[in-house]
């Protein structure tokens, strides 16, 4: 009997050594991915893109209604017509409109001023004549007192109020033509059109030929950039991180057309008119910079970085290694029940709780096949990198960022031809 019960605890035995040993065939073995931590500088950033706007754009248009017929010399190239990027300095002439019909409207209120004018000196020798017979009646008058002496002075004074009233009347006509006369030669001025500002021309939006039509909106014919060499980004920031945003804030940005060069500039405005778009709402930020080399060109895309915080020669892991957590089995014995408490309280967590910044974390070290955890406090970040703060976290420390899986003999077997397998096995 006895030896009975000894061959089946023999048996036992060893089949669950068997059985240990099958699974562990069986089963994948992991090496761990590591770095180390390691001291660096840090800058937090809030990323945003935007678009490359001139400081002040003037948007030069047409007072009346015309025909272009021509355009200025460009002030460097005189025998060349004005174009797109041609440099202009205020006053230089545009375009010029066809000026007929405001030529002769001219004319027409030149001849009405001189006929006002003509109007004027006859009702002032009127009035002057009248005045005369005026005071020729009064003599007579102060002579007797007979009915003729006083009809021919009542007729006297009538006649000069009434020249009196023409001359006036004659006045006002000839301020109204040469009110007209004004007008017909500031609207003649207009057929030149002339840069208001000195600048560079951005834009030209109309042809020889084409007409102008001028309406309460004025055509817009030349779009004029005053100065190239101070110009703004207006960059579209989140709500989530407008808060991280304040004017003099440092700003670093790249463009694509100079994708290894980066420029620098100040956010100068935080504009409060926000917009929504499919309920995201993002508010218009303008970074002003400095471009006096010209390198940099109207409308260009510009992938924008506030500067919002930086950490000089702190200790820094990548994201990685926080966010990487290990499989129960293969945290070390001693810390395995606390590892699971942990997570176990991070599953119950409340959105509100989710929603706040973490302040805490673990980074994972190597202790023989197993990992142990070490708490950290998690400082700056910026989206890459992140500043681990503590008294257990050392500079040159190892740790875990992630695990690289090795299949067993038996498992790459299933997976290989039959023929492969053969020859594995022939080796």
């Amino acid at each position: 009997m006895k030896k009975l019960l000894l061959v089946m605890a023999l048996l036992w035995t060893g089949g669950a050594v068997a059985l240990w040993y099958w699974n562990d065939t069986r089963t994948q073995h992991i090496d761990y991915r590591t770095v180390h931590v390691h001291r660096g500088d840090l800058q937090a950033t809030i990323n945003a893109t935007g678009t490359i706007e001139p400081e002040e754009v003037v948007d030069v248009g047409a007072q009346i209604a015309g025909e272009i017929q021509s355009f200025g010399s460009d002030p460097a190239h005189p025998d060349k017509p004005i174009n797109y990027g041609s440099h202009v300095e205020a006053g230089s002439v545009l375009a010029r409109l066809d000026d007929s019909v405001l030529k002769a409207r001219l004319s027409q209120s030149t001849a009405s001023v001189t006929r006002a004018e003509a109007d004027v000196t006859q009702a002032e020798a009127k009035l002057r004549q009248a005045d005369r017979e005026l005071e020729r009646s009064k003599k007579l008058q102060a002579r007797g007192t007979g009915i003729v002496a006083q009809a021919e002075h009542e007729t006297a004074l009538a006649n000069f109020e009434t020249a009196k009233a023409a001359l006036e009347v004659n006045k006002a006509g000839l301020t109204v033509a040469k009110a007209n006369l004004q007008e017909a030669e500031v609207n003649l001025s207009h057929a030149t059109i002339r840069s208001p500002v000195k600048g560079v021309i951005l834009d030209r939006r109309v042809n020889i030929g084409q007409t102008v039509v001028a309406n309460l909106n004025a055509h817009s014919l030349f779009l004029i950039a005053k100065d190239l060499g101070r110009m703004e980004i207006w960059a579209s920031v989140n709500e989530t991180d407008i808060g991280g945003i304040h004017e003099g804030q440092e700003v670093v940005f790249t463009v694509g057309a100079m994708p290894k060069e980066s420029f620098r500039g100040r956010v100068a405005q935080i504009r409060l008119n926000a917009s929504m778009v499919q309920n995201v709402v993002t508010y218009t930020v303008v970074v002003s910079f400095d471009n006096s080399g010209g390198k940099l060109l109207p409308y260009l895309t510009a992938r924008v970085q506030f500067q919002v915080e930086g950490r000089k020669a702190t200790l820094i892991v990548p994201n990685a290694a926080l966010r990487w957590q290990p499989r129960p089995e293969h945290v070390a014995p001693d810390a395995r029940e606390a590892f699971l408490t942990q997570r176990q309280q991070k599953a119950h967590e409340t959105s509100q709780a989710a929603a706040e910044p973490h302040t805490e974390g673990f980074l994972w070290v190597r202790q023989g096949d197993y990992v142990r955890p070490v708490a950290v406090s998690v400082g700056l970040s910026d989206g890459a990198q992140t500043e681990v703060l503590g008294s257990a976290v050392q500079e040159g420390m190892e740790v875990v960022v992630g695990v690289v899986r090795r299949e067993s003999v038996d498992e790459a077997a299933s997976i290989l031809p039959h023929t492969q397998v053969e020859k594995k096995a022939k080796k």
